[in-house]
């Protein structure tokens, strides 16, 4: 297989698109600004929608669905919400088609207008209130823990493959609570399963931190997001968790009977991640030769390739080769035995390497004869030869130091690329030579980050929830300052 991706040094950008694109994981499609997510792609999502889902029923939520279409006047009961997103949202206006008079082809039908415009849904808050007014009556309905998987629609002019796209796939929780701490409880409880999951699936090591009111989602009272650093140096924000206080249920007129018999409003949360960790999860770890895939993720786990001559010799390779897929499917390891003859084993073991299978195994009449077999791990590129007898046992310990590796490599990165600094010029100096997650201090109003956002293109990513305080000057203004906040170039 002839080089397919341009060198991550060389141009980031056309690398990323090409190994999404060469990979088979995604494409763009007729329709500008939104992507066709191939089956491998799917694979990867659809293991990634698995994992969360059951961490989401695992703390007491439950799956509904409701509808794409939002009434126009939804969007305008929370100021800041419309604000928020008026620029982006897809509007439908009319409801049928009709021949053209001219004969060729079909014209919008004019009489057929909507009485009430329909928004294509950038986000559910809206919709999921109106309906849960219908759903609450008293203390004893709550809490209301409801999550969706759902695509929206945000329009964007500037697209990428995964990264930002007009239409995405995500999961958004929508949850109501009897009181403040409960609410907040909930919003840091997921926090807290996003960064799990960041970590202990994805190998990708995260920051969790509260964002600043600039950044904050439209309509909520705080947002908490975990940030990620991709090996260009760039942030990625990677999910977030929204305390929206009871400015939902007060547009909506959502109110229950508490225990004591008084009506009051109740508190919600709404939490999401989409497609976009499909492009973390590329970024955070693959290299020239294509894909690095966390085992826990990897659709094939193993790949194996018979290297033969004569037909005779694949058939005592394929017997071998069964009985060794018995035993890692029993091990709940995934497994692919490519034995096809349109393609020579060096071009198959390109591919593995540009999909990014954890392991591969290559096993030939030499092979069998010594009782043996050779192993090639993705993320070292390292081969090494083992009996075949108990290989299994191998295998699954090495997905497990693969994903470890992947991880450690990952949070190694970060932190060679994490810096201070304390003056404004210390700043500016390294966001254009160095990259990466740069901690300062902030005063704290929207007008110094703006000013910062505006000369260097850097923007706060969070407000850490685990640093330590430290006292100091803002960098900017002089002002005090209680804790350092990252900065950085984003997507």
């Amino acid at each position: 297989m002839a080089k397919v991706l341009s060198s991550r040094k060389e141009d980031y950008a056309q690398w990323y698109n090409d190994l999404v694109i060469k990979a088979g994981l995604a494409e763009n499609s007729a329709v500008r600004g939104c992507m066709v997510i191939k089956p491998y792609g799917y694979a990867i999502w659809e293991k990634m929608q698995s994992v969360l889902d059951r961490m989401f029923k695992d703390t007491g939520h439950s799956n509904a669905y409701f509808p794409l279409f939002i009434p126009k006047s939804f969007l305008s009961r929370e100021a800041d919400h419309v604000e928020g997103f008026a620029k982006e949202c897809a509007v439908v206006t009319h409801y049928r088609l009709k021949n053209s008079p001219s004969g060729k082809g079909i014209e919008v039908d004019e009489t057929a207008r909507l009485e009430e415009e329909l928004i294509i849904r950038p986000t559910s808050e809206t919709i999921i209130w109106n309906t849960y007014k219908n759903w609450i009556q008293s203390y004893r309905d709550l809490p209301l823990l409801i999550n969706q998987w759902a695509n929206v629609v945000r329009w964007e002019m500037r697209t990428r493959l995964f990264l930002r796209t007009t239409e995405f796939l995500w999961q958004e929780g929508h949850t109501a609570h009897a009181t403040k701490d409960e609410a907040m409880e909930e919003t840091m409880k997921i926090l807290d399963i996003y960064a799990k999951f960041a970590k202990n699936w994805m190998a990708m090591p995260v920051i969790q931190g509260t964002k600043t009111e600039n950044e904050r989602f439209a309509g909520a009272v705080e947002t908490y997001s975990i940030e990620a650093l991709m090996q260009d140096g760039k942030a990625l924000q990677s999910g977030t968790s929204h305390f929206l206080g009871q400015n939902f249920a007060k547009a909506f007129d959502v109110t229950f009977l508490n225990r004591e018999g008084k009506l009051e409003y109740v508190w919600a949360t709404s939490w999401g991640v989409s497609t976009r960790l499909m492009g973390a999860l590329i970024m955070a770890h693959s290299d020239d030769k294509g894909l690095i895939l966390p085992p826990r993720l990897a659709p094939i786990q193993v790949a194996i390739v018979p290297i033969y001559k004569k037909a005779g010799e694949l058939e005592m390779i394929s017997a071998k080769v069964e009985e060794i897929t018995r035993k890692l499917t029993a091990n709940g390891i995934t497994v692919k035995y490519d034995d096809r003859d349109t393609h020579k084993p060096g071009w198959k073991f390109a591919e593995y390497e540009l999909k990014g299978v954890p392991v591969r195994l290559a096993i030939g009449p030499r092979d069998l004869e010594k009782g043996t077999i050779e192993l090639a791990r993705r993320d070292t590129l390292e081969k090494n030869v083992y009996p075949v007898e108990g290989i299994e046992n191998r295998i699954k310990e090495l997905l497990d130091e693969i994903q470890e590796t992947i991880y450690r490599k990952a949070l190694d990165f970060r932190e060679a690329n994490t810096f201070r600094a304390d003056s404004y010029n210390e700043f500016k100096e390294k966001v254009e030579t160095k990259g990466g997650f740069i901690l300062a201090h902030w005063d704290g109003t929207s007008e110094t980050e703006q000013k910062i956002s505006n000369e260097t293109r850097a923007t706060i990513r969070c407000i850490p929830l685990e640093s330590e305080k430290e006292e100091g000057k803002c960098m900017v203004t002089g002002k005090p300052s209680s804790q350092r906040v990252i900065f950085a170039k984003a997507y």
